[in-house]
């Protein structure tokens, strides 16, 4: 268990109080650039407590290019914090408390944030944590047994304030203690959002963020995406989920079963420029020579070898790909660079060829079951 945080009625809010420096603060927030992240930090803030956002980034949610407009916007300092591979590692092993409606492990994203927040307390000498949970808002994440649950497995429980419903929610020590005036804290539960307006026009918000969720996670879309590389590599990799967020997602079949030779492929320009960029030195670049059309990225599995018949695979479903290379009606060249050597191989640019769509959400889901049944049984 992590140390003890004992908190004295003494302490003033660095805000009020002297300045010990510009890289410390009263309160770590989770930032996540909705409206009840930005009305926590915000409502805390107006209570002259230093806050200082912390905004997790993975392939699956973060937005860390906004920063600067959000700390412009609403006068918060936010630093991005990458937890890609954490994630990654979670959702390989099976997250303890499961996915919802999709693959979305909300749960133990929470906790895993939480924990991270906790570690960070010490480096920038603050007190506590503050999440904008509120009660009810979710149906599973957000009950008062979950936000036990969360509490309690992330080792927050003397640390975590929840102040959009913290008038709903047990006495926290921060309160206790004389650190924060209960009586200033809110009390918002439910779905509705009548609350956060009427707090967001008292805190002066005016820009209000959308109520999408920003998860690709509970994306049936990328859902289909991300599962092939969760249930094929031994140990996936952050970066293999952000190629996945790109383009086309191919995987090789034979006989209706997958080999594991995955190819993403650009759908536009935009998407080949973003493939390059992403691209590490022992994946495979095709690219056609004389013909436009898109780029696109092999990526190999350890002890999984793409032979020369399953390169010139590739190289022909990239160009089939190609409208001008099609109509081109015999061989075309194709380019594959690895490690920094490039080879060029002829090829029809003809269909079909072993690459093929990833599973459809309804199989997806199917095979997700089998996972979840086969974990519970050992």
């Amino acid at each position: 268990m992590g140390g003890t945080y004992v908190f004295s009625s003494l302490r003033r809010p660095r805000a009020l109080a002297s300045s010990t420096g510009m890289n410390t603060f009263d309160a770590l927030s989770l930032f996540s650039g909705g409206l009840d992240s930005i009305l926590a930090s915000k409502l805390m803030q107006s209570l002259g407590h230093k806050v200082l956002g912390l905004h997790f980034v993975s392939p699956f949610f973060g937005k860390p290019e906004q920063v600067p407009e959000w700390e412009r916007e609403y006068g918060i300092p936010i630093t991005a914090i990458d937890v890609g591979q954490e994630f990654v590692d979670l959702m390989a092993a099976f997250p303890p408390h499961g996915f919802g409606k999709v693959l979305n492990p909300c749960v133990d994203c929470k906790i895993l944030m939480l924990r991270r927040a906790k570690k960070l307390l010490p480096v920038y000498e603050a007190s506590y944590i503050i999440s904008g949970e509120v009660l009810g808002q979710r149906p599973m994440s957000q009950r008062a047994d979950t936000l036990n649950i969360i509490r309690n497995d992330a080792d927050v429980r003397e640390v975590l304030l929840r102040p959009l419903s913290a008038g709903l929610l047990p006495v926290t020590p921060m309160e206790e203690s004389g650190l924060i005036d209960r009586a200033k804290l809110r009390s918002l539960v439910g779905r509705g959002r009548k609350g956060q307006y009427a707090l967001a026009k008292e805190m002066g918000v005016t820009k209000i963020p959308t109520q999408a969720g920003g998860c690709r996670l509970g994306e049936r879309e990328s859902a289909r995406r991300y599962w092939p590389i969760l249930r094929t590599f031994p140990k996936p990799l952050a970066p293999y989920f952000d190629l996945a967020n790109v383009g086309r997602q191919l995987w090789r079949r034979e006989a209706d079963t997958v080999t594991g030779h995955w190819m993403v492929m650009g759908r536009d320009y935009r998407d080949n420029q973003k493939l390059l960029k992403l691209v590490s030195p022992e994946q495979y670049v095709f690219e056609l020579k004389s013909f436009p059309g898109p780029s696109a990225v092999g990526v190999p599995i350890p002890g999984l070898n793409w032979t020369d018949e399953i390169l010139a695979e590739a190289a022909a479903c990239l160009a089939s790909f190609s409208p001008k290379a099609r109509m081109h009606g015999d061989a075309v060249e194709v380019s594959i660079e690895r490690h920094g050597a490039e080879r060029i191989i002829s090829v029809r640019p003809d269909r079909p060829h072993g690459f093929e769509d990833n599973l459809t959400w309804p199989q997806t889901r199917a095979q997700q079951k089998i996972w979840e049944r086969t974990l519970a049984e050992i």
